[in-house]
């Protein structure tokens, strides 16, 4: 079932990309493995690659860490492991241990105690900048304004613990592509307007919108539901 779900979602990838001029060698796939197993974390990348797709990892929750444990052997052969949930600061230095690419930098105390965790540690923690371009309340991240990504830019730059690599955003929860759309080229037009050439990274689209984040230059798209099925929400 996996295998085909992945056989159904690669045509839909390679044709967004097709359309805006670009290839696989484009874009990065995380899997986005909340209340995943180990074993299906596993067969999902192994799928992936025996297509000649090179995949990630994704986990929102620091209570899910510790299966990963079980899965270091694809860390070792550089499957890469992301934090894209919620930052609590009482769980920064969990997440700065895990997260080889911190996505969801977005507020003020969320990036000074990933720097003081990756500090004690002596690390450089790799990380973006969340936008809520959405405007929905609902959402975290800083405010969709060039001052406002410049000054966090530059406050990245001056620190010896952290790395700014790029921005993420989640698309707004509707189904109004033309809004959908929106939400997300604002993302790459916030990118370009900071013109940093180390901040290149575009972390944006799921499974419902990842044409369209594609089609607008998402760089990592994250999928869960198009690739493991429904999630089991009493987890």
């Amino acid at each position: 079932m996996m295998s085909e779900k992945i056989d159904e979602l690669l045509p839909r990838i390679e044709a967004a990309l097709a359309r805006g001029g670009r290839s696989m060698d484009d874009l990065l796939i995380l899997l986005a493995t909340k209340t995943r197993t180990a074993q299906e974390i596993r067969e999902a990348v192994e799928l992936f690659e025996k297509r000649g797709v090179k995949v990630d990892v994704g986990e929102n929750r620091q209570q899910e860490f510790a299966k990963h444990a079980e899965l270091e052997d694809l860390h070792e052969a550089g499957v890469m492991r992301h934090y894209i949930g919620t930052i609590q600061s009482n769980k920064a230095r969990d997440i700065s241990r895990f997260a080889d690419l911190v996505h969801s930098i977005d507020r003020e105390s969320a990036l000074t105690s990933i720097e003081k965790r990756a500090a004690n540690d002596g690390k450089v923690q790799r990380v973006l900048i969340q936008v809520n371009t959405s405007g929905e309340e609902s959402k975290g991240g800083y405010e969709p304004d060039l001052g406002v990504l410049r000054e966090v830019a530059e406050r990245c730059a001056e620190s010896d613990s952290l790395a700014l690599e790029g921005l993420m955003t989640i698309g707004t929860n509707t189904d109004d592509e033309v809004e959908i759309r929106r939400s997300l080229r604002q993302l790459r037009e916030l990118r370009d307007g900071l013109g940093i050439e180390a901040v290149k990274e575009l972390s944006m689209g799921m499974s419902n919108d990842l044409e369209i984040a594609i089609e607008e230059g998402a760089t990592i798209v994250r999928v869960g539901s198009a690739v493991f099925g429904p999630r089991d929400y009493s987890h």
